[in-house]
């Protein structure tokens, strides 16, 4: 038998990450973790460098061929993550 204030694990986490004010890092480090996932492994195998900064991805990849092509798709890149994140995470994308 529930109480009246138990809650679901994830909306204790959720609840937990806004408190501490750490949701933004940890949404963070979701889209590092999930690159393959967003942009496939090739992609993904390519990328030597990856991490948000002031909701900038900074990117540094290894192909200039993949470069081109990522930075021809960025705004789709950064609506997918920010609809994952369900927020503005991401609101440019640096390539080094």
């Amino acid at each position: 038998m529930r109480k009246t204030n138990d809650k679901p694990l994830k909306e204790a986490i959720e609840q937990m990450l806004n408190v501490y004010k750490i949701k933004r890092r940890y949404d963070e480090t979701a889209v590092v973790a999930a690159w393959p996932e967003l942009v496939g492994k090739s992609v993904a195998n390519r990328t030597k460098e990856l991490f948000i900064r002031d909701r900038k991805l900074f990117l540094r990849i290894e192909s200039s061929v993949i470069k081109n092509e990522l930075m021809m798709i960025r705004t789709q890149i950064i609506d997918k993550i920010n609809e994952e994140a369900k927020g503005i995470l991401i609101t440019e994308i640096i390539f080094l």
